[in-house]
């Protein structure tokens, strides 16, 4: 099989000729990795086993000079500072009246260069599963515009105004993906998005607000993705699985990064609750186990993983969060996918 083909049987859930695989590291893992095994960014790829390639939209709109202090600038105009992504230095709908968000200048799709992503596809001969669209993350956008304990008190006291910055939110990266997609969707696979629901102790909010707030865009994403025949893949964190059962609901096919060590997020009750109705990627503790084990004993945790999540199809293997960290030992994410690799028909391991 080609990886393309063995990702769409698991999307399918059928058992293709090996278990896929996914990998998603941080730039400062990915550079390490680089630098150790000499090798460069598509062969890397192809050591580890990745049977997924990603094509992306490109900005290309204005510059904006940021202020003093901050590191970035989103693409609402909310600048944020800190390691990593940082924090929002600003809420500027925290205080405003409704008008004010319809006012807001709100992103133009336009601004997005889709004319390189279908020929950026095309260089891998249909031999991967090609992910595309905007990430969209319109839930962690809504924190930064309104701040998030202010998000949930509006939830309660103006359920109208969070409505109204949804909308405004997913009608833009809608349009963005829309524009994506009607450039090429012939050699895209799987839309993936994401926002992170879960905390490491359950859900970020009710599922009772989740279903009035957030799954009516969400579903929103997702049909566009099934109106292009692509598979809709969404990314999120933590101990959400209260909501999974409403994710399934409104069409979503595949889950990413499932962290088994945020609670309710048991692998086998996961597998028998939902493993015959979406596909779950990820699973391989990326902390405990990545971080702090030795090649052995991820290659022993992996293989636990697999005997458990791999069965009737419907898992793609890989790290429970999409950036391996670069504290994160080379030779320990070597064992994790040599060990996946390895996997004989979904029961017993191999020789190379």
């Amino acid at each position: 099989m080609t990886s393309r083909q063995r990702v769409l049987a698991a999307f399918e859930h059928a058992e293709p000729d090996r278990v896929p695989c996914w990998c998603g590291a941080s730039v400062e893992f990915w550079e390490k990795a680089k630098r150790e095994l000499k090798l460069d960014d598509e062969d890397l790829r192809v050591r580890f086993g990745d049977d997924f390639r990603r094509v992306l939209a490109e900005y290309d709109g204005p510059e904006f000079a940021l202020s003093e202090g901050a590191t970035s600038r989103t693409i609402f105009g909310i600048e944020r500072q800190g390691m990593g992504y940082g924090q929002p230095m600003s809420h500027p709908l925290a205080n405003v009246a409704i008008q004010q968000v319809h006012d807001y200048p709100w992103p133009d799709p336009n601004l997005m260069d889709v004319s390189k992503i279908k020929a950026e596809a095309q260089v891998y001969k249909g031999q991967y599963a090609i992910l595309g669209g905007d990430w969209s993350p319109f839930w962690h956008d809504a924190i930064d515009l309104l701040g998030m304990e202010n998000l949930y008190m509006k939830m309660y006291d103006q359920p109208e105004f969070v409505d109204s910055v949804m909308q405004h939110l997913v009608d833009y990266y809608a349009a963005v993906s829309r524009r994506i997609f009607d450039a090429a969707a012939d050699v895209i696979d799987i839309f993936f998005i994401g926002n992170d629901f879960g905390s490491q102790t359950g859900p970020l909010l009710s599922p009772a607000l989740f279903e009035r707030f957030i799954l009516p865009h969400l579903k929103r994403l997702i049909d566009l993705g099934h109106s292009y025949s692509l598979k809709v893949q969404l990314h999120c964190c933590g101990g959400f699985a209260p909501l999974i059962p409403m994710m399934i609901e409104v069409g979503l096919d595949g889950l990413h990064a499932i962290q088994p060590s945020c609670y309710g997020m048991d692998l086998k009750k996961l597998k028998a609750d939902f493993g015959d109705r979406i596909l779950f990627n990820g699973a391989i503790d990326s902390h405990h186990v990545l971080i702090e084990g030795t090649p052995d004993t991820v290659s022993a945790e992996t293989r636990k993983v697999l005997d458990i999540m791999a069965p009737g199809g419907g898992y793609i293997a890989g790290a429970s969060h999409d950036t391996i960290l670069e504290e994160t030992p080379v030779e320990n994410v070597l064992a994790m996918f040599d060990t996946v690799l390895q996997y004989d028909n979904y029961n017993n391991k191999k020789s190379c």
